[in-house]
């Protein structure tokens, strides 16, 4: 960089991030169209497909006042606390608040003294 411009660096590179900003989201406002076969299939642009969805990936369809929406389908149904309650087996007898608390409070601990002081950095103060 010239050295007349070296100044003005900075907002060179507030000016490009913003430009960039903006060329990105006219891409992405460009319309992009597909055909509908007759078999009812349509084909994702490849640009969608490259940054939402992976060959495989199962799309829920819902029909919108505004068209139609493609969203990717919960990996997992969706399940309550009453649905999973109890799956899990604990051998022996229940624990009481008081076990449960202690074995909290020695988790914290342990965990506490595996912090490695050394690496935090202070922030200086202003």
């Amino acid at each position: 960089m010239p050295q007349r411009l070296a100044h003005r660096a900075p907002q060179l590179l507030s000016y490009l991030r913003l430009a960039n900003r903006a060329m990105r989201a006219m891409a992405a406002t460009k319309k992009l169209t597909t055909t509908v076969t007759t078999k009812g299939q349509v084909v994702l642009p490849q640009t969608i497909r490259q940054r939402r969805w992976q060959p495989g990936t199962q799309l829920i369809v819902e029909d919108t006042d505004a068209g139609v929406l493609l969203k990717p389908a919960p990996l997992f149904p969706p399940t309550r606390p009453t649905d999973v309650f109890g799956s899990l087996r604990h051998a022996g007898p229940p624990k009481t608040l008081e076990q449960m608390q202690a074995g909290i409070a020695r988790e914290a601990r342990r965990r506490m003294l595996a912090i490695d002081l050394d690496a935090i950095v202070p922030i200086p103060h202003r």
